[in-house]
């Protein structure tokens, strides 16, 4: 499935047959790109006594992830059209419990509190000493405004900031927005685990448009045009630059099948 070119394989694991400690080798190998399925993450729905399902999010790497914006519309949508959950569901996630409401093609999301957001870190990258911000949307998020973010050096400066020691152990994903209207920001982003830019991030860009709102670039709904050129919607309530006073967090954007198949034992090699 791929949401906004956010793309995931999608396994309805509630009949499990992954054992948890062979699911990140798996995740690595059939997320390759060439050389099996290739996507940008892996996620295995499994039974949960509190929600309608559990998920197990894998990146393409191997390593988990809290939340991914992008990956919940997809099980959801999928969920949904499988029987597994009613059109209005909850998930569970690492980050907590997610809720969606699947309409056709679209999927809204009501996202988990945003957690430790900071504004103006000063740090060096890309050989100067620049301002950008920080919120924890489910997964760590730095956000870097610029102008003319089609020329901004993603894969470089991500990387750079991505591993900075201000971010370690675990690392952040790293988004690059440019304000566009007072409704409308365009975000790249350098995703943790996939170690490039992606096509789109759902909760970077809940991140880009919180943070924007903070600082009082833009006011919600926030229409956020992502690298692949789709677009997602964040909603959001904030008074002033108060961080504690976020609230009504909500993430809509499509959700897309591209096919349905049976995996050979050869993908796996």
């Amino acid at each position: 499935m791929s949401g906004t070119g956010n793309d995931f394989i999608i396994i309805d694991h509630r009949d499990a047959f992954l054992a948890p400690e062979e699911q990140a080798a798996f995740a690595k190998k059939v997320c390759r790109r060439m050389f099996s399925v290739g996507a940008d993450g892996l996620i295995l729905l499994e039974n949960s006594d509190v929600a309608d399902f559990k998920w197990q999010f894998y990146n393409a790497d191997g390593t988990r992830a809290e939340m991914c914006g992008n990956g919940a519309r997809c099980a959801a949508r999928y969920a949904y059209s499988k029987g597994i959950a009613p059109a209005s569901m909850s998930f569970m996630t690492v980050a907590g419990l997610i809720r969606a409401e699947v309409k056709d093609d679209l999927v809204k999301l009501a996202m988990t509190p945003p957690q430790d957001t900071r504004l103006h870190c000063k740090f060096d990258f890309g050989g100067e000493n620049r301002v950008s911000h920080f919120s924890n949307t489910g997964v760590p998020h730095a956000v870097y405004f610029v102008e003319n973010n089609r020329d901004t050096p993603v894969r470089e400066w991500g990387h750079e900031i991505r591993f900075h020691a201000r971010y370690q152990p675990d690392g952040t994903n790293v988004n690059f927005a440019e304000v566009t209207s007072r409704t409308s920001l365009m975000v790249r982003t350098y995703e943790r685990g996939v170690e490039n830019e992606t096509m789109a991030c759902g909760t970077g860009a809940v991140a880009s448009g919180l943070l924007g709102g903070l600082l009082g670039y833009v006011q919600s709904p926030v229409a956020v045009t992502t690298s692949g050129g789709e677009v997602l919607t964040i909603y959001f309530d904030i008074k002033g630059q108060d961080v504690d006073s976020i609230s009504g967090v909500y993430l809509e954007g499509p959700a897309n099948f591209i096919y349905e198949g049976v995996l050979s034992q050869e993908a796996l090699r």
